[in-house]
């Protein structure tokens, strides 16, 4: 009996009382006052008010669609639920046109030589020719790379240790990318022009850079040996000339003035005598060997440093033949190291050539668990492709040419002192036929003195056998005024030519 009382109690209650709804949450949330309970009880004003409000909620509850919670943004799996189709597919799924092979990439070091001289330089440079460019499409076609890896090299991890410039060759450059584990050296050499060819590839650490981890490089010049004469008359002369053993100790007297750290600020371009990134360590500079080639006699010189600037060993070489000419002194040698401005004269790039970049600290601490880069058991292709491919474009240039005849000619003519009569570097440039582009180079050499690779503390990697840098080989800055040995430092290359 009293349910049916608490029933009726309820029912009352609920017609008598006017209501006050604030839709929230799908609650209805009534509120009456004391006055409104004792003075409505009409049942007509108690049916106008519940049609009133009853719309009043419709309203509130279409407006939820403007509130904060409908406006964000649809999840992903929202569109797809609303274009699905009847057989269970949706619009937004994209179909493979063909089943994807994924393939494991370790990173790499590739060996490979090549002739420079129909090349506007190694870097790639969009509408000219050069070996990048040749290399990566080559390995494309090969499918060792993938179409994101040609089109944007930095996705392969890509780096060269040195970069030469326009008709400079390479006789072992060394690249680092990731590539498939099973490479086959014959399947990229047969995409390749014969003037570029890849001699070996070997398993390196994950972190391994080869411009970075490259302590040293060696760079050797090619000249004719009348070139240290100056009073020949005509060619027969030259082609008969044979250097002696005075001829060879001077020129061995001047180039090892370069050895040591020195300020290079006069051998390159918009560098001043205060500039710490002008600073270089030359380990060695030396006349090599003298052989003859087609009745001609030429010299090798070989310079080893850390680094090189823009057209600085061309330079070196350039003021090294004038002072062996007669045509200035050492004074001026002496000089070109001190604040003053002096115009040193640019030899032909064609004789540069990059001989060898070394990794001796990388192989002393890798040695026990991948390949020394030392590359020996390729070093017979090298040799042959240097006999075949690079010295006969280079004895062609000179004795067909005449590169180092015609350059001679201007030197004789030179000014080593600054003024407004002295034609610019870019001049000068213009003038000779086999020529490097006055590129820059966009590295960090520009800010700092130079950058260091750590190697505090590796471990191993358990799952692929990889020696990981703990330190990530992050840079530090030093001044290489205080390098007295290759083995303290690493020193990045900013240009090498």
């Amino acid at each position: 009996m009293s349910l049916r009382l608490l029933t009726s109690f309820v029912c009352t209650v609920r017609q008598t009382l006017p209501r006050h709804t604030i839709a929230r949450s799908g609650f209805q949330i009534r509120a009456v006052t004391g006055m409104e309970a004792a003075t409505q009880t009409d049942p007509k004003n108690v049916i106008e008010i519940e049609a009133a409000t009853q719309t009043e909620a419709d309203k509130l509850v279409r407006d939820k669609k403007f509130t904060r919670y409908m406006q964000r943004n649809k999840r992903q799996w929202e569109d797809e639920i609303k274009d699905k189709k009847e057989d269970g597919e949706t619009d937004g799924k994209k179909p493979c046109d063909a089943p994807f092979e994924r393939i494991k990439r370790k990173k790499m070091a590739m060996l490979l030589g090549y002739c420079g001289v129909d090349y506007y330089g190694m870097q790639r440079n969009p509408g000219v020719r050069t070996i990048e460019e040749d290399l990566m499409k080559a390995l494309f076609e090969a499918k060792y790379i993938t179409e994101e890896d040609f089109v944007n090299q930095q996705n392969a991890q890509f780096q060269r240790s040195s970069r030469t410039d326009k008709g400079v060759s390479a006789a072992r450059q060394v690249v680092s990318l990731k590539l498939p584990l099973e490479i086959d050296i014959e399947e990229i050499n047969k995409r390749l022009p014969e003037n570029i060819k890849v001699f070996g590839v070997k398993r390196v650490t994950n972190k391994f850079n080869s411009k970075i981890k490259c302590n040293a490089r060696t760079y050797s010049y090619t000249l004719p040996t009348y070139a240290f004469e100056s009073d020949f008359v005509n060619d027969e002369e030259k082609k008969l000339y044979r250097i002696t053993e005075d001829k060879l100790k001077a020129v061995n007297d001047v180039l090892a003035f370069y050895i040591g750290t020195k300020s290079y600020h006069n051998f390159t371009e918009k560098k001043h005598y205060q500039d710490p990134s002008a600073s270089r360590y030359m380990m060695s500079f030396t006349l090599d060997r003298v052989f003859v080639d087609s009745e001609w006699e030429f010299a090798e010189l070989l310079v080893k440093g850390q680094s090189f600037m823009l057209h600085q060993i061309r330079k070196m070489v350039g003021l090294m033949i004038a002072v062996v000419r007669g045509h200035t002194d050492i004074s001026t040698l002496e000089k070109a190291f001190g604040k003053d401005k002096v115009m040193i004269p640019t030899a032909p790039g064609l004789g540069l050539v990059l001989d060898k970049v070394h990794y001796e600290r990388y192989d002393a601490k890798f040695k026990d668990s991948h390949d020394s880069l030392t590359w020996e058991a390729e070093e017979d292709s090298v040799q042959t492709f240097k006999r075949e491919k690079i010295y006969p474009n280079i004895v062609k240039g000179e004795i067909e040419d005449k590169s180092m005849a015609f350059w001679l000619e201007k030197l004789n003519k030179h000014n080593y002192e600054p003024s407004d009569d002295v034609p610019s570097e870019k001049e000068m440039e213009n003038e000779q036929e086999s020529d490097d582009e006055d590129e820059k180079e966009n590295d960090d050499f520009d800010k700092v003195n130079g950058e260091v690779a750590k190697e505090n503390g590796d471990e191993v990697d358990k799952e692929n056998g990889d020696v990981v840098d703990k330190e990530n080989g992050d840079s530090v800055e030093m001044n290489v005024d205080e390098v007295k040995d290759d083995d303290k430092i690493n020193v990045i290359d900013e240009k090498n030519n």
